[in-house]
């Protein structure tokens, strides 16, 4: 059977420009990464270990090709010494775990946080490919081509229906649940062909140099979530993170998360200034209806006019929910719909909810305080509290 990760251009886009930004301002971050499954799985995963530490040394043994390298340079985001330092660069076995502890499979990357950063997105790639492996793939593979039938019919449907402010973009967010690469590549082959006027691009870089898609992401929790740990206040961690990111990035890769402690939280801190300089808002958790309208009342509050501002939606979509969504603000800004598991892996089984998450960085507890229930990943109990304390959140 083939390697999981044959290329270690596989990945979502945002942990290279999450990367970049460390190497350049905190490279010497000490950070750890823990994997969990949220829910429950049809067997045991640490059934997986042994095969997972296999797929773990074959990817420690990758390194970036020249055309990946090249690619990378070609966005113009992607600085040049950053580019150089992907072109040495090598995954350290010494720095990632695989464990079990009765049924549970227990992964954790620890080290220096240019080095283990990288991690996540193949771990989570490599846990769902070897466990989808056990089950029946063509079955399931002409179930999923039904379900992308389904989907595709929806979207020309919806063409349509009469014509909005701004047109309805959406992305593929799938890489870290998919049921395979194979799998996810068809998929997106096919909306690229079959929809081209909705479907604009993939977080999945390899996907989007082979298939001329856009490379799609920004910035995920664990970059704002490693400044509760960088020395600055802890009150001010949001606005540092961001601060940075502008002055890395100077305009581009312009839109921001909101909700590492919370929506209320984040518009605190997202004051004139910030809400200028970005183009727009990442929702990945809580109503998005509700937070979508906050979102709108805050430049309102500002007085700054939303029509060249971007909402991108990202939290556990389908197709049906992103239009519900669009056809709610479409007239009254740019929006943008991030698809992942309903993508890659919607095909008749029930999909892993596996994440892996910053949980320390330099030997200190880092947290998100999610809009949504279960979602908030934190050992200790003490620095949530303290968290919850300073950011005004209700336990």
């Amino acid at each position: 059977m083939s390697a999981v990760i044959s290329s270690l251009l596989e990945t979502d886009l945002y942990k290279f420009t999450m990367w970049q930004a460390m190497l350049h301002r905190h490279p010497q971050t000490q950070a750890e990464y823990t994997f969990v499954c949220r829910n429950e799985s049809a067997f045991a995963l640490a059934e997986l270990a042994d095969e997972v530490n296999a797929e773990l040394d074959h990817l420690c043994s990758l390194s970036f090709k020249a055309d990946e390298l090249a690619y990378l340079g070609s966005l113009r985001y992607m600085k040049s010494d950053f580019v150089d330092f992907m072109r040495i660069f090598r995954f350290q076995r010494d720095f990632i775990e695989v464990k079990t502890r009765g049924p549970t499979l227990e992964i954790v990357a620890r080290g220096p946080q240019v080095h283990v950063m990288g991690f996540e997105i193949y771990v989570l790639a490599i846990v769902n490919e070897l466990y989808f492996r056990r089950f029946d793939a063509p079955s399931a593979q002409a179930e999923g081509r039904r379900r992308l039938a389904d989907k595709i019919r929806l979207l020309k449907q919806f063409g349509s229906e009469p014509t909005r402010a701004n047109p309805f973009e959406f992305f593929d967010f799938g890489v870290r649940r998919r049921f395979s690469g194979v799998w996810q590549r068809e998929v997106v082959s096919q909306l690229k062909q079959s929809v081209p006027e909705y479907f604009k691009g993939t977080s999945n870089v390899l996907l989007a140099k082979d298939l001329g898609l856009v490379a799609i992401g920004t910035m995920a929790h664990e970059y704002l979530q490693t400044y509760q740990a960088l020395g600055v206040r802890l009150r001010d961690f949001q606005r540092a993170a961001l601060e940075d990111w502008v002055q890395e990035y100077r305009g581009d890769l312009g839109v921001a998360l909101t909700d590492v402690v919370g929506m209320d939280a984040f518009l605190a801190d997202f004051d004139l200034y910030f809400a200028k300089l970005f183009d727009g808002l990442r929702h990945d958790s809580g109503d998005p209806i509700e937070w979508g309208e906050r979102a709108l009342a805050h430049y309102a509050k500002l007085r700054i006019d939303p029509r060249p501002k971007r909402l991108v939606f990202s939290d556990g979509l389908d197709v049906p929910t992103a239009l519900h969504i669009y056809r709610h603000f479409a007239d009254r800004i740019q929006l943008g719909f991030g698809i992942g598991t309903n993508l890659s892996n919607d095909v008749g089984l029930q999909p892993l909810n596996i994440v892996m998450k910053l949980t320390q960085a330099n030997g200190q507890s880092v947290a998100k305080l999610s809009d949504s229930p279960g979602k908030t990943l934190c050992r200790n109990e003490t620095f949530l509290a303290y968290l919850r304390q300073v950011f005004n959140v209700k336990g």
